[in-house]
């Protein structure tokens, strides 16, 4: 799903575009009604329900997809969602956090456990990768939006941590807690995001030759494609391998 500094920014081949398409719009719809339906239906009143429509704005999910997904919220009252976490160990020992929705835990950990397993990899307790993982607020920006130093600016203004601005895009960083505090300051000048949200950073990211980080993306793709399956976090450093192209 879009919107993170992990493996899923990379490019997916053009053949796949509509399945990933598909896909998003599928796990963005999710969140949705989620967000709707444990919060008001007024985007300005509840901040879940906002990220994820300003998600699903910049994934170009049609206006009527979005209204569709917050009416969901009001016509299936019996349907409930629960967010569980998965961590586990990949291929080449890759650290692994799966963040899911489910409305059927047996069937979404049986799904997990079997991905990892037939990768090679082990699904593990509570804790097992998490360690490896900083809890932060990312919020990401067109470079057209906003300039270097005007960003720096507002991002100091608001509390961030860090801002770091790359060739295509902004990234301010803050403390989970900051998150709306930072995001809200923001919001009074930039109302159009890449991606904001509580992501899973890696604290130290282990590089791989390109073989080896072929089959671990092959792996996190696999997850990803899961569709109780929301975000997929690993330390794995993606940088410098000539088969991928990283767009965050």
């Amino acid at each position: 799903m879009a919107g993170h500094s992990h493996w899923a920014g990379i490019k997916h081949k053009k053949g796949k575009a509509d399945k990933i398409r598909s896909k998003i719009f599928s796990k963005l719809s999710k969140e949705i009604t989620v967000a709707a339906k444990l919060g008001s239906k007024d985007p300005d009143m509840n901040p879940r329900l906002r990220s994820a429509i300003q998600a699903a704005k910049a994934a170009n999910m049609p206006k009527e997809n979005v209204q569709r997904a917050v009416n969901k919220s009001e016509m299936n009252k019996e349907l409930n969602y629960t967010n569980i976490l998965y961590e586990g160990f990949g291929p080449e020992k890759i650290a692994v956090i799966v963040e899911t929705l489910t409305d059927n835990k047996n069937r979404t950990a049986s799904n997990i456990r079997t991905i990892f397993q037939k990768n090679g990899g082990n699904l593990g307790s509570t804790g097992v990768a998490s360690h490896q993982f900083k809890q932060v607020g990312v919020i990401r920006i067109d470079k057209s939006k906003i300039s270097d130093n005007d960003i720096l600016e507002l991002a100091i203004k608001g509390g961030a941590e860090d801002c770091i601005s790359n060739q295509s895009h902004h990234e301010i960083v803050t403390l989970k807690e900051n998150f709306y505090k930072v995001k809200i300051e923001i919001e009074k000048i930039i109302q159009e995001f890449i991606s904001t949200g509580i992501e899973w950073l890696p604290i130290n990211k282990v590089l791989l030759n390109d073989e080896k980080t072929k089959s671990v993306l092959n792996f996190l793709e696999t997850l990803e494609e899961d569709d109780d399956v929301q975000h997929v976090y690993a330390n794995i450093d993606i940088k410098n391998s000539s088969e991928t192209k990283v767009l965050t």
